[in-house]
């Protein structure tokens, strides 16, 4: 019993970058060992944009971990809070999402959450639910909980009011009302990422003012990296990877990254157990194992996990075909592009081909591939990514498409 406890707080605490209140933690997973009592796991996600990214997975993939040792996941989507907007890191006052846009996005976020948590795994909560009926006196009483004072010890308020900023008292509400949460839910546990931490702890402290008996434990975790190893996986800084990604842009993808960055994304994306990992990094060390065949196996895990093992298999063939015969230069150039580009413009631009012409009479001869795959689509339109493209046996580029 003392063994599997030990494991399991080892894998609750892995990658993890601060956890308030860990002996808590441990008292509700031995509970659970011996009796079976679960436990209420809390992470809320205010659907504000329609796609999630590996970023967004380390945080499912924790609640994945609890919800094996006794947690019962409660998957918060904010569509009462999303009409407010999260302030986090913000220097201005965000917009406002329409009720139509946030159930939409809402919906979208429910169908890639099961791809990780597995769809009987989790239960979907909305905090209109209760927010809604509060009312004017509830929201009154929310708000005799906490101070200005307080609130303006958080980095964001206390930057702009500052610089004389403007600061929305709506926006003084946003972190109450997820507070609030923590308190209608019961909350035993509540995860998110380590830029929510002033958030997360408002949580406990609306729990002790509304008179719980329980003081939930906060786990964060940190911001995973991008493609790029240095800023945080982000759409808009074209680093990212998306898990709607098809399997051959996502296999690439994670064979892109750093030998080094790859030990963070085992830690924090793998299912591996920490024994396996550090089994594997001792063998890549040791030079018993070659990094590149570590690295695949961490991007047809991925793969597989997000579609299915076969068309990982599949990806990774069409990746070794091309790069196994060293028919790719070493050195490969590369250049940026715009998502929604015309393949025959990128092809211009890029050098590849002399006119929109030529690459035309390249794509319809065949000669053209991106990835390894054939295109034969002329009025293709570039997506978002990173990609392999070559004419030919000589031509190559890596496209960078933001």
């Amino acid at each position: 019993m003392e063994s599997k406890i030990i494991e399991a707080m080892s894998e609750i605490e892995r990658g993890s970058s601060e956890i308030i209140g860990l002996d808590y933690i441990k008292s509700l997973v031995e509970r659970f060992f011996k009796t079976g009592q679960r436990f209420i796991v809390k992470a809320g996600f205010d659907p504000t944009a329609p796609d999630l990214h590996l970023g967004h997975s380390v945080l499912l993939s924790k609640l994945a971990t609890l919800e094996r040792y006794g947690g019962e996941i409660k998957f918060l989507i904010g569509d009462f809070t999303a009409m407010i907007g999260d302030p986090s890191g913000k220097s201005e006052t965000r917009k406002i999402l329409s009720r139509e846009e946030v159930l939409k996005n809402a919906q979208t976020y429910k169908e890639q959450v099961g791809k990780i948590l597995g769809s009987s795994k989790f239960e979907i909560c909305f905090n209109s639910t209760w927010l809604s009926k509060l009312g004017s006196e509830g929201m009154l009483q929310l708000t005799s909980k906490f101070s200005v004072a307080r609130m303006l010890e958080r980095d964001d308020f206390a930057k702009r009011h500052k610089e004389n900023l403007p600061i929305s008292i709506v926006e003084f509400m946003y972190p109450l009302l997820q507070g609030y949460d923590s308190v209608a839910m019961e909350c035993d546990i509540e995860c998110g990422g380590n830029d929510q931490k002033f958030n997360l702890l408002v949580g406990r402290s609306m729990q002790r003012s509304y008179g719980l008996s329980k003081e939930q434990s906060v786990l964060m975790m940190p911001l995973l990296e991008g493609l790029d190893g240095v800023a945080k996986m982000s759409k808009s800084l074209g680093n990212y990877i998306g898990i709607t990604d098809e399997p051959n842009e996502m296999y690439a993808k994670i064979l892109s990254i750093s030998d080094s960055m790859m030990w963070r994304y085992y830690e924090l994306l793998s299912g591996i157990s920490l024994k396996e990992l550090k089994a594997l990094r001792e063998g890549v060390e040791s030079a018993k194992i070659h990094p590149k065949k570590a690295k695949e196996d961490l991007a047809l895990e991925i793969v597989a996990k997000y579609h299915d093992e076969k068309a990982a298999k599949k990806a990774k063939e069409n990746f070794d075909a091309i790069f196994s015969k060293d028919l790719i230069p070493e050195d490969l150039e590369e250049f940026e592009g715009e998502s929604n580009t015309w393949i025959c413009k990128f092809l211009v631009d890029s050098g590849m081909a002399k006119s929109t012409s030529e690459a035309r009479r390249d794509i319809k001869a065949g000669a053209f591939r991106i990835e390894g795959e054939k295109l034969f689509d002329e009025n293709f339109k570039l997506k978002s990514g990173i990609y392999v493209m070559q004419i030919g046996k000589r031509k190559f580029v890596r496209a960078k498409i933001k």
